[in-house]
């Protein structure tokens, strides 16, 4: 082979290889809160592959406080609240921590009145 054809060569192989360390530096990344209603108990979760095990694993985690939890939101390469007031709760999510926190407090606000933010959590290094 050819001193050119093994520069070239060696050249697609490093190209190759950068392309697929990206891709993986920029996999999706799910994380989900959970919460307990009556006693606002929270599971929590970030960086996992998939939806379905962010949420599992935030469940778990909240059960071992509370027996009524449910998922009260999931996230992708983000960050996600829950906010919790005397009458209701609300959560959200967005690209970072305080945007996400602003938009649950909203969404409770909607429900209940002198809410606060009782967990947030980021996913995917955001």
């Amino acid at each position: 082979m050819s001193n050119s054809k093994r520069i070239m060569k060696s050249a697609l192989v490093a190209v190759a290889l950068l392309g697929v360390s990206a891709a993986a530096a920029h996999a999706d990344s799910f994380g989900a809160i959970s919460l307990s209603p009556a006693t606002g108990a929270t599971g929590w979760s970030h960086d996992y592959s998939s939806r379905w095990e962010a949420e599992d694993v935030a469940q778990s985690h909240c059960y071992k406080n509370a027996g009524d939890c449910r998922v009260a939101i999931w996230f992708k390469n983000g960050c996600g609240a829950v906010a919790r007031g005397p009458d209701g709760w609300g959560a959200d999510w967005a690209a970072g921590s305080r945007q996400a926190q602003r938009a649950a407090l909203a969404a409770c606000s909607n429900h209940s009145y002198d809410c606060q933010v009782i967990r947030w959590q980021c996913s995917g290094g955001y």
